[in-house]
């Protein structure tokens, strides 16, 4: 069997899924307090980033595993609204058409579709049902007496993690994938190892890094 696997931001949307978020609190007048210790404990860490002091994976690790705050003690019922609001009022504006007709061309050719996302799981199982992906592997949020508890639960869907989560789901629902004659799709140098476990990685709209080892490596580079 083949696969497809799909990063999401930057990928098959030209945003983050995570503002979609915060725009459904923003925009709902709702968890201001939380909304503002969010943005106060990560701003500083985006600071330290553009100035080299710390990694990109030690910037986006905790800034997509904190996305639990938002929905700390809802039942997953609650916070359905957030996930269907990212999805129909927020991304809705961002979508890569481009990049969504490769992955219908690969529905089309009886591949296994799956994206693969740091953004919490439910939302990325809403995006996985608006494309028509068979498989969503996110960030999964604890769960205790049937509500978030506000901590994320390891590995954080993010570099290294991405590959090995993407990989876990594979595992758990059996599905015997050729990686070898797989593809996968994704847009930052962080997800060099999620690019590197199949036979034909794909840089979509790539940032300069990512072009540069793509071009290095006679990968594709889409669009090109």
């Amino acid at each position: 069997m083949r696969a497809a696997f799909f990063d999401i931001d930057g990928t098959l949307t030209s945003e983050r899924t995570w503002k979609g978020i915060i725009d459904y609190f923003t925009r709902n007048r709702l968890r201001r307090g939380m909304h503002l210790a969010f943005l106060g404990a990560h701003y500083p860490l985006y600071y330290l980033r553009r100035l080299g002091l710390i990694s990109e994976s030690a910037f986006r690790t905790p800034w997509a595993a904190h996305l639990a705050w938002y929905v700390r003690g809802y039942t997953p019922r609650q916070a359905e609204p957030v996930w269907e609001w990212a999805v129909e009022r927020f991304l809705a504006q961002y979508w890569r058409e481009d990049t969504r007709r490769l992955l219908q061309e690969h529905l089309e050719a009886g591949d296994r579709v799956m994206l693969v996302s740091g953004a919490p799981l439910p939302l990325v199982q809403h995006i996985s049902r608006e494309v028509g992906a068979h498989h969503a592997a996110g960030t999964r949020f604890e769960l205790r007496g049937g509500r978030y508890t506000g901590r994320a639960v390891p590995p954080v869907v993010i570099d290294e993690g991405k590959a090995q989560v993407a990989q876990a789901v594979l595992h758990a629902q059996r599905l015997s994938v050729d990686l070898a004659s797989s593809f996968s799709y994704a847009d930052s140098i962080s997800d060099r190892l999620f690019l590197e476990m199949v036979g034909h990685p794909v840089a979509v709209y790539p940032d300069d890094a990512l072009r540069r080892l793509a071009t290095e490596r006679g990968w594709r580079i889409f669009p090109a």
